[in-house]
C-alpha cells in the first residue's frame, strides 16, 4: 500500500531544515500527494515551475519570479491562476526573493498551499524529492523479527509461538543488531531494493520474549544492539520439523527458494525448528552462504563438480 501524505504533512516534515514558511493556502493543507504514477503517468513530484507537465509540488525561484513579472497583466494573472487550477498540490516559492502578492491572492483563492523558503532552488527541490520519494514509497507490513547479522538484513519469520523473539535474543548476544520485533514494515524505495524499520521508531527498542516480558534491548546489550533501518538480503523461514516430514527435505538445497514482497523478489531458507538445532548458528551459517553467493561462490556446485571428477576418475 501506499502511505497518505498531505501537504500539511509534508510542510510539518520539512519546516526546519529548508526553513518553511506558510504564507497562504491554509485551508488547502488537506491536499493530497500521491506517487508520480498514481493517477497522473506524466506528473513528477517536485520540480521548478512547469506548465506543460506541472509537478505536484512546483518551486518558482527568481528566473521564474522574473519570467512572471515580464507578462502583461492579463497574461500573468491567467498563467497565475494555471499554476494554482492544475493537479498541483503545493507552490514553493525560493531563494529569498519577494512574493508577489498575486500569488498569495491565488493561494487563498484555490485553496492551495502557498510556502516559502530563503534556500536556493536546487538545495529545495534535492530535499523534497529525496523525502517524498520515500515517505510515498510502497509499503507492507509483514510479522516476524528483523535483524542485521553480519551487515546483512535477515527477516526472521515463522508461525506465532515457534520462537521468533528467543532467536532474536540468541543473536543478539553474539553481537549481531536488532532492527523490528514482531511487526516489521518494508519500503520499496527503489525497483529492486526492499528496507525493513520498526513502523513505531519510539518503540524499536523494545522486544517481547515469552517467559520474560518485554526488555529494552538498547538498555541491555548497549547502544550498538539496535538499528533503525536496513536493507532486506535474506528471509529465514523458521518451521517445526516433523519426523514425517524428513523424507520430503531437500537435504542439497539445489534450488534456490524465493518470497516476493512488493514486487521484489527476496532468497528464502527454512529454518528446520527440533530439539537439540542450534538456530542462532544456523542463522549465522545461511547468511555466510548468501554472502558466498553475492560473490558468485557456490558450496553445492564446487561439491557437485569434484564428485563428478571423481566418478570419472573411478570410471576411468
Amino acid at each position: 500500500m501506499n502511505t497518505v501524505l498531505t501537504a500539511r504533512d509534508l510542510i510539518d516534515a520539512q519546516r526546519a531544515p529548508l526553513r518553511l514558511e506558510w504564507l497562504a493556502g491554509k485551508n488547502g493543507g488537506d491536499r493530497l500527494l500521491e506517487p508520480a504514477t498514481a493517477k497522473y503517468p506524466g506528473l513528477a513530484l517536485v520540480g521548478h515551475l512547469n506548465f506543460v507537465h506541472p509537478n505536484r509540488v512546483q518551486v518558482v525561484g527568481s528566473t521564474e519570479i522574473d519570467y512572471l513579472g515580464n507578462l502583461s497583466a492579463e497574461k500573468r494573472k491567467s498563467a497565475i491562476n494555471e499554476i494554482f487550477g492544475c493537479k498541483t498540490t503545493a507552490v514553493t516559492v525560493t531563494a529569498d526573493i519577494a512574493v508577489p502578492d498575486e500569488l498569495k491572492q491565488a493561494s487563498e483563492a484555490f485553496d492551495l498551499p502557498l510556502i516559502f523558503s530563503p534556500l536556493p532552488s536546487p538545495v529545495v527541490i534535492e530535499h523534497l524529492q529525496y523525502y517524498l520519494t520515500r515517505a510515498l514509497a510502497p509499503r507492507v507490513t509483514e510479522h516476524g523479527v528483523y535483524m542485521e547479522v553480519m551487515g546483512m538484513g535477515v527477516f526472521i519469520t515463522g508461525e506465532s509461538g515457534i520462537g521468533k523473539s528467543e532467536l532474536a535474543l540468541e543473536l543478539l548476544s553474539r553481537n549481531h543488531r536488532l532492527i523490528a520485533d514482531d511487526a516489521v514494515e518494508f519500503i520499496k524505495v527503489g525497483p529492486d531494493v526492499l528496507v525493513g524499520q520498526c513502523p513505531e521508531q519510539t518503540l524499536s527498542d523494545y522486544m517481547e520474549v515469552r517467559g520474560l516480558g518485554i526488555i529494552n534491548v538498547r538498555d541491555m546489550f548497549g547502544e550498538t544492539a539496535v538499528r533503525h533501518k536496513k536493507k532486506l538480503h535474506l528471509i529465514l523461514r523458521q518451521e517445526r520439523l516433523e519426523e514425517q516430514d524428513l523424507a520430503n527435505i531437500d537435504r542439497l538445497q539445489a534450488e534456490q527458494m524465493t518470497r516476493t514482497i512488493l514486487g521484489v523478489e527476496i532468497p528464502e531458507v527454512i529454518l528446520y525448528v527440533a530439539p537439540g538445532r542450534n538456530l542462532a548458528v544456523l542463522v549465522e551459517a545461511a547468511t555466510r552462504a548468501y554472502i558466498l553467493r553475492m560473490w558468485g561462490m557456490s558450496s553445492l556446485e564446487e561439491f557437485m563438480k569434484k564428485q563428478r571428477a571423481l566418478l570419472n576418475r573411478a570410471n576411468q
